[in-house]
């Protein structure tokens, strides 16, 4: 028999005076999520939400194909260190991606590090490594039940033998592996309060030096800000092994600083090369002491510029690659030329440029597609020394295909097509671009089955994030296939807030701008319907992370618009977010609470305490981990036991049917990276399975 939540969910006087209004939070106890009283109410909301799931009567053929379409090969680009070179793959099934090294870019190679045999579950993930430049041993990281918390060890290639060295405490980092290997750079906190891991607020990082064969406690600290402890530092190596160039933000605002220690030369302490905030900046090359640099700096969409470390006053910067009419997202230095991917509303694109400027050639990319890569990763692999380039395309109707190009020919050839198990022929992806109500073009991605029309009634599945200068691209997601494959349409915003027009595309949604995200989507969501493919009841809205406090606020502001929701891992007490773990960095996006005008802003959006009792809202799906310890769970607890208050007194004096609040928490999950295939599997099912049990399935007739 299901315990009703509503039983548990009891109400306490916790009442907050912010800035002379006074809050009431009276659910704040769930915010503790090892108590208790909590775990007994997690239980009870996810059998609820399973009693509810169980009855899709689609929910077992979603998730068997689901499974058949995760069956397929994956891998990132491969790379060279020495004479070795390294790939990460994934038959299909496997919870972890797979480390390999081999004698070439084509080999099938061997095994060197196996996440999947780190645990029974596969919780255990690898969320980064660094190879040294000769080859021969590897910096691994390793996160337990998708936790941000990093634990370094040393792998030596050949052996494929751990050494002694364990560094812990380490979060949001690389290892920037000294050109000898005798050591690594690498970012951390203190340790926190036993039983405070997963709660408490993580600030003041510092970069530390690690040498190989000694124990954490003499590593070498190499830099802090003690009076400055929302400043996260992150460390690199210089491609010729004689700088550390620091890269200091403040929170998560992609404006920074860069300091450089001149390791011939360590008297002269950091030296530095940006000593301000005012642009965005990172780095690429060196040649001796000028430095090539990427930035916003008198460029809305970046440019690349040469730096001299001795006189590096803005007016001397000398400017190599100007602004054009796309994003420059990221630049490398590749068989001694500059390698630059683009983003072209929002798709990329690939250019090859000398040092002194001049255009070499583009590389020829699919339409409407992206390079696999992550948020700050350049989207392709190559050395300096190398006139090899490699590079995944993906798209919304391709998993993934592997190029090689030749730097010093120019040819381009494919070296593997994608794997999954779905015919791209059948499948139609194109981008449109709608008016928001302000005038702005807003671009929107749409992918469906070709036979699929707007027919006025076609389910639809509407995405965004928006938010923290991150772009979002064409990418291939199995869930999002299996959507589409079922009749489904596919619509993915390009938001203002995100990466991908530059910095005032950016700061259009931020701060006092937030709001704008969250009417850019609710456009879309009207131009869906007025453009004849779909109406509100069958529009499903999904986001995660700041996209999950898209959809709350969205959902709380607009409900009519749509027919159901699915809120993943989100950001959804704008009034405490900035209390717990790292949440303190997001206030570059979002404010301060503390502020009384930034209050202001974050109190009139905030989904929690903008819950109305009374309105009928759609039906929604609300996901997160138990060990997420980037957004908190008690976001995602304390929206689901409002909602569920508000719907039900509104039942109470109502003949309506019940609404539909669910809340889905995935036991040892955190935000979403490392989480193991069968858990993602199992959550994509039951995603998918409530979007079918809400706005349906199928587009060859109306519900």
């Amino acid at each position: 028999m299901t315990v009703n939540p509503l039983a548990l969910a009891h109400r306490v006087d916790q009442v907050d005076d912010y800035h002379g209004e006074l809050v009431a939070d009276p659910y704040r106890w769930l915010e503790d999520t090892n108590a208790s009283q909590t775990r007994a109410w997690v239980d009870a909301e996810n059998m609820l939400t399973e009693e509810w799931l169980s009855q899709v009567k689609a929910r077992e053929e979603i998730g068997r194909r689901l499974s058949e379409l995760w069956d397929y090969a994956r891998f990132t680009a491969p790379f060279k260190r020495g004479e070795r070179w390294f790939q990460l793959r994934n038959s299909g099934l496997q919870n972890q991606d797979v480390l390999h090294v081999m004698d070439g870019p084509e080999d099938a190679g061997r095994v060197l590090l196996d996440p999947n045999e780190l645990s029974s579950d596969g919780t255990v993930a690898m969320t980064s490594f660094d190879v040294t430049e000769d080859g021969t041993l590897v910096a691994y990281a390793t996160s337990a039940a998708g936790s941000d918390w990093m634990t370094w060890r040393v792998r030596e290639v050949a052996s494929g033998q751990d050494r002694p060295d364990v560094v812990e405490w380490s979060k949001h980092s690389r290892a920037a592996w000294l050109r000898d290997g005798s050591g690594f750079y690498y970012g951390a906190v203190d340790p926190p309060e036993p039983g405070a891991e997963y709660l408490e607020a993580t600030s003041s990082q510092k970069v530390w030096f690690h040498r190989l064969g000694t124990p954490q406690s003499e590593d070498e600290l190499v830099f802090e800000a003690p009076d400055q402890p929302e400043w996260i530092p992150q460390a690199v190596v210089s491609d010729d092994g004689r700088f550390v160039v620091i890269s200091i933000f403040e929170g998560t605002a992609p404006e920074a600083q860069l300091r450089v220690l001149d390791r011939e030369d360590p008297p002269r302490g950091l030296q530095p090369l940006v000593a301000d905030f005012a642009s965005k900046v990172s780095y690429i090359a060196n040649f001796g002491d000028t430095f090539y640099l990427l930035t916003d700096d008198g460029a809305e969409r970046q440019r690349i510029v040469a730096v001299d470390l001795d006189n590096p006053a803005r007016e001397r910067w000398r400017e190599v690659i100007p602004e054009s009419r796309d994003l420059l997202r990221a630049a490398r230095h590749c068989g001694g030329q500059l390698v630059c991917h683009y983003l072209k509303d929002a798709c990329s694109r690939l250019a090859v440029f000398r040092f002194d400027g001049s255009h070499v050639r583009d590389l020829p990319l699919p339409a409407v597609s992206s390079l696999l890569a992550d948020y700050d990763a350049p989207g392709f692999e190559g050395n300096p020394d190398s006139d090899e380039l490699y590079f995944v395309v993906t798209s919304f109707t391709d998993s993934g295909s592997l190029w090689e190009h030749d730097l010093a020919g120019g040819e381009t050839r494919l070296l593997r097509g994608p794997a999954a198990s779905i015919d791209p022929r059948t499948l139609v992806s194109e981008q449109v671009f709608i008016t928001a109500d302000d005038g702005v073009s807003i671009p929107l991605f749409l992918t469906r089955r070709r036979d699929v029309d707007p027919n006025g009634h076609v389910p639809t599945l509407l995405y965004g994030y928006g938010g923290f200068d991150v772009p979002l691209t064409p990418q291939f997601s199995v869930e999002w296939a299996t959507f589409v494959e079922r009749g489904g349409l596919l619509a993915v915003a390009v938001l203002r807030g995100g990466g991908e027009y530059g910095r005032s595309w950016h700061r259009a949604g931020i701060l006092a701008n937030k709001q704008r995200v969250f009417d850019d989507f609710c456009d879309c969501a009207r131009w869906l319907v007025s453009s004849g493919w779909s109406r509100p009841d069958r529009i499903a809205i999904n986001g995660a992370s700041n996209g999950g406090l898209l959809v709350g606020a969205c959902f709380t502001q607009q409900p009519e618009l749509f027919g159901a929701a699915v809120a993943e891992v989100g950001v959804l007490d704008m009034l405490r977010f900035h209390r717990f773990t790292i949440g303190w960095a997001w206030k570059s996006d979002y404010g301060d609470p503390d502020d009384p005008e930034q209050y202001r802003w974050l109190r009139a959006y905030s989904p929690l305490h903008n819950v109305q009792p009374g309105w009928r809202y759609p039906p929604i799906l609300i996901t997160t981990g138990d060990h997420d310890d980037r957004v908190i769970p008690g976001h995602s607890f304390k929206f689901a036991a409002t909602l569920q208050a508000a719907a039900g007194s509104h039942e109470e004096a109502s003949s309506a049917p019940p609404a539909v609040v669910l809340l889905r928490t995935e036991t040892s999950a955190g935000h979403g990276h490392g989480l193991p295939t069968t858990k993602a599997i199992a959550k994509a099912t039951d995603v998918l399975a409530f979007i079918e049990g809400t706005v349906g399935g199928g587009a060859t007739a109306p519900r």
